[in-house]
């Protein structure tokens, strides 16, 4: 990479938590992180998949370690927060990509799975931003990078809670960016269309839906987590110190068709 590219989106030297980094998208953004140059702490509840990750990467020469901890509680989330910290310090990138996906119908919701649902998904990215932008703020650089969803713009397939904790991930991304406009810490989402990971499981036994889908992008075919790996080197480096408060749809056209 020649000295103009390395400038603009190395990550050497940077440290970087990813939650729910073990599978799906949170994977394929951690593994880009890694291989970008950036110290990387994966952070998710199954110790065995982040066992695998942390292998894979590490077989791949990446400086990487693992945290596996529970985000559906407060204590959790604390104790997530300060694990993460230790192997290669405090964070100057958190990629808040753990989620829960309980959707019953609409009528048989229950506060049960609100709040389950709200907590994973947007409190805990409140929480562990609030943690860590302090400390990039003191530092002069910080990327906080949300993985929101088309719910949090339009319903869509059955959205019920997750919708509307995806909306708020959304909010709470503006609130950040304007919180530490200034500070050299950036705040921005990136609105996946349908992809094929374990977290939509259920809808993928259904291959006429997958399909209908499919046809619904520009491009012809659903996501795969590969495809956030340039979005989200971008966003945590310094090329994208400009752009904070911003939704980046990394979709196949789907929003747009």
């Amino acid at each position: 990479m020649n000295a103009y590219l390395t400038d603009l989106f190395c990550l050497d030297a940077r440290t970087a938590v990813v939650t729910g980094g073990s599978s799906g998208i949170g994977r394929g953004i951690a593994t880009a992180l890694a291989r970008a140059g950036a110290a990387t702490v994966i952070v998710a509840r199954g110790a065995a998949r982040v066992e695998e990750t942390v292998r894979e990467l590490s077989d791949a020469g990446c400086r990487v370690a693992g945290v596996v901890g529970d985000l559906g509680t407060r204590d959790g989330i604390r104790a997530v927060a300060e694990a993460a910290a230790e192997p290669f310090g405090e964070p100057d990138i958190l990629v808040n990509s753990a989620g829960i996906n309980i959707r019953p119908p609409y009528p048989a919701i229950t506060e049960a799975d609100w709040d389950a649902t709200m907590t994973v998904n947007a409190l805990a990215p409140f929480l562990l931003g609030q943690r860590y932008a302090t400390g990039m703020a003191e530092r002069g650089y910080g990327r906080l990078i949300h993985i929101s969803s088309q719910q949090a713009h339009r319903a869509f397939v059955g959205s019920g809670v997750y919708g509307v904790s995806k909306g708020a991930v959304e909010s709470l991304m503006r609130s950040e960016a304007e919180a530490w406009g200034g500070s050299g810490v950036t705040s921005n989402t990136l609105v996946p269309g349908f992809v094929l990971t374990p977290l939509n499981a259920r809808l993928q036994e259904d291959p006429a839906q997958i399909e209908a889908l499919a046809a619904r992008t520009m491009i012809g075919r659903n996501g795969v987590p590969s495809d956030f790996a340039a979005a989200a080197v971008f966003l945590a480096g310094a090329g994208s110190a400009y752009i904070t408060g911003h939704s980046l749809f990394v979709d196949g056209g789907l929003s747009a068709h």
